[in-house]
């Protein structure tokens, strides 16, 4: 699976305080992620991205760069990131589930001022990428460049956005943002979609799950208009955890003057002028992060973090259940406290 990253702050940051600096940069993950336990492929080595909104008067759009060249190993990266700054940063590392080695599978996706990234699976894929495929106006089909199920999620968050109202290529929704409270009803209904198409595989596909074909999808997305963004930690079960999503915020983003790539979230007042998600935390402070509660939204808007449970057929409304990390860690995607001491992590 994939690693991202997810800033938005009042002020713009230098993209390098975020992709190389810090102890456990989202660089760093691409080659020692500490929440990823996946023995077959170890590395997030197959490309990476960047997206980051630039300001107006180049448009609403955000600009992107992608490459399959292993991000430890870019220096067009390093270039780049020590000489870019934005208030809205996304920022990815991948390693392949569905999907060829190319640049147009790289995370993140765009489309207009609109920008996606997911780690995870949908679960059943080749059983249920046709029909998703043909439930997708002309526009949202045609708009596909790559052969991942990331980027047909996005293209079904793109059809759900337009059949509630909102014209993705609406120059004025782009310009203005579409709203938060939009685009979390249209990521929610997004899952709603693919947990129907899952749960409806064809005849030919039954066989085969009967038989012990893997139907739980796990679904962290991101997205956002370049004003809001709403993020998930989801996975298509009652009992299962989903993978890691972490979350930081603060008034500043500060390095120790003694300690090179040691970073904190320095809080003077009650203000979040900067808020990260992400995959895995960027430091070993503990007390900097928060996690993500399973089968939530976060959403960010001004700011502010809201997290709101996802209530459909997996909700779960006992606070105190605990639900199983083994579906999760045998995608490589989590690990236990016990087993990240195992294996040397701060």
């Amino acid at each position: 699976m994939c690693r991202f990253l997810v800033y938005k702050g009042k002020d713009e940051i230098l993209l390098s305080k975020l992709i190389l600096e810090p102890q456990h940069s989202i660089l760093t993950q691409s080659y020692d992620s500490r929440l990823r336990l996946d023995s077959r492929r170890p590395h997030n080595g197959d490309g990476f991205g960047l997206g980051y909104y630039t300001p107006p008067a180049l448009g609403p759009a955000p600009c992107l760069f992608t490459s399959t060249i292993p991000a430890w190993n870019c220096v067009n990266l390093l270039r780049l990131s020590s000489k870019t700054t934005s208030q809205l940063i996304f920022a990815h590392v991948r390693a392949t589930t569905e999907g060829s080695l190319s640049d147009s599978n790289c995370h993140p996706f765009h489309r207009n001022s609109l920008m996606w990234m997911h780690n995870g699976n949908i679960g059943g894929w080749k059983h249920v990428k046709r029909t998703l495929c043909m439930g997708l106006e002309e526009r949202w089909f045609s708009c596909v460049g790559g052969n991942t199920d990331s980027e047909w999620a996005f293209a079904v968050f793109l059809d759900v956005l337009d059949r509630m109202g909102y014209d993705p290529d609406s120059a004025a929704l782009n310009e203005t943002g579409f709203g938060h409270a939009v685009l979390r009803k249209a990521m929610l209904a997004t899952i709603k979609r693919i947990n129907a198409l899952v749960a409806e595989i064809p005849d030919k596909g039954r066989k085969e799950k009967e038989e012990g074909l893997d139907c739980r999808s796990l679904l962290n997305f991101a997205v956002t208009d370049g004003h809001s963004v709403v993020c998930t930690r989801y996975v298509s079960s009652m009992t299962d955890e989903a993978a890691s999503l972490y979350w930081s915020s603060g008034t500043s983003w500060q390095e120790d003057k003694y300690m090179k790539g040691r970073f904190r979230m320095e809080r003077r007042d009650k203000g979040a002028d900067i808020v990260l998600v992400a995959s895995e935390p960027l430091t070993f402070e503990r007390d900097d992060w928060v996690i993500v509660p399973t089968n939530s939204t976060l959403t960010i808007h001004k700011q502010a973090v809201m997290i709101h449970p996802i209530m459909d057929e997996y909700y779960n409304p006992n606070p105190s259940y605990t639900r199983s990390r083994g579906f999760a860690v045998s995608k490589g995607l989590d690990t236990t406290e016990e087993e990240k001491v195992e294996r040397g992590a701060p």
